[in-house]
């Protein structure tokens, strides 16, 4: 009896996935102190880290260090990732380390339409998981089985009972037996405190060996890796990540700073986090006849948005030079339109 449960756990052992595991012991430590600081069992957050970002190796969570899967809200101002999901280039929210996107995770589950979750027991995985997908955390109608399936393969609900996440400042509880069975211990001598003589290091290390520099076509392979590359109206595109300046973009794609920012109507601009940055001229007519503005929406975005020069969005609808944001809703033309009383 005891060879045939021996041989069904390590049955089972064999069945877990080694990614999830290296998952798990790299981010359990950051799950259990959600749990503390916010009250979300470290079960629910570990399981839907691991469903959502595929142990970390999700397209989101690899380029956009978003481990849930968060989309972009009206209240969201960091940076922005799109990507194709329910829908064709959704906007997701990214981060500049994917321990901030925990942290976002547990302030996003303070919203009043999860409110209720918060009624059930935090030993309750199974409550908590059926409760997120009545309020709507995902769309996949088996989303709750598949979080209480992880939690139990992985024994995820053991989490906070671990020896690695138990704080090293905390006192272990004593008996009266093992007070009894304890040595006396001898009283320390007192410890002699020397003064540190001042040390001079000379630095003898050999030069380091020679590193032959990338190639032009490694730094650009090596930038599009990071940057998955897009396309819009006929003209490829990638999306900037943190630390990405027009410089640097254009060292990396071995084209001149200028005509990059030109290319994008960035002279004078800043790069910002979630920008489109084009690898060539925009077009001179839009992939659509027209566009409806929005209030608060510049000039700039719009003609980032649908790949236009923005010099030929004024042309076509005789705006004045001066206008750089709209402040109502109003249509603009892409395309030339033909004069239907010729």
């Amino acid at each position: 009896m005891a060879l045939a449960l021996t041989c069904g756990l390590f049955a089972q052992a064999q069945l877990l996935n080694p990614s999830y595991l290296r998952y798990i012991n790299q981010w359990k430590g950051v799950a259990v102190q959600q749990q503390q600081e916010y009250g979300i069992p470290a079960s629910i957050t570990m399981a839907q880290a691991l469903l959502e970002s595929g142990a970390g190796q999700s397209e989101l969570a690899v380029n956009a260090r978003n481990h849930f899967g968060i989309k972009c809200t009206n209240d969201w101002f960091g940076g922005v990732y799109y990507y194709d999901d329910d829908s064709k280039g959704e906007c997701f929210r990214t981060y500049p380390d994917a321990a901030e996107s925990f942290r976002d995770h547990s302030l996003f589950l303070q919203r009043p339409r999860y409110t209720t979750c918060f009624e059930i027991a935090i030993e309750d995985y199974e409550g908590w998981a059926y409760r997120l997908k009545e309020c709507g955390y995902a769309t996949d109608k088996l989303y709750a089985q598949k979080l209480i399936k992880i939690i139990q393969d992985y024994r995820l609900d053991t989490l906070t009972l671990s020896k690695a996440v138990v704080p090293s400042t905390q006192a272990a509880v004593a008996t009266e037996d093992t007070v009894a069975a304890a040595p006396a211990r001898r009283p320390l001598k007192a410890a002699v405190v020397r003064r540190a003589e001042p040390i001079m290091v000379i630095n003898n290390d050999p030069e380091p060996p020679y590193v032959a520099p990338l190639t032009a076509r490694q730094e650009r392979d090596s930038f599009l890796l990071m940057h998955p590359k897009k396309k819009f109206n006929g003209v490829s595109y990638v999306i900037a990540r943190e630390g990405d300046t027009y410089a640097n973009v254009a060292f990396r794609l071995n084209v001149r700073e200028r005509d990059l920012r030109e290319w994008n109507d960035a002279l004078g601009r800043d790069l910002a986090v979630g920008d489109r940055i084009y690898m060539a001229a925009k077009k001179t007519v839009g992939a659509n006849e027209y566009v409806w503005t929005h209030a608060g929406q510049s000039l700039w975005q719009l003609s980032q948005e649908e790949c236009v020069q923005i010099q030929i969005i004024q042309k076509l609808n005789e705006l004045d030079s001066s206008i750089r944001v709209f402040r109502t809703r109003q249509k603009l033309y892409l395309k030339k339109v033909k004069d239907e009383n010729k």
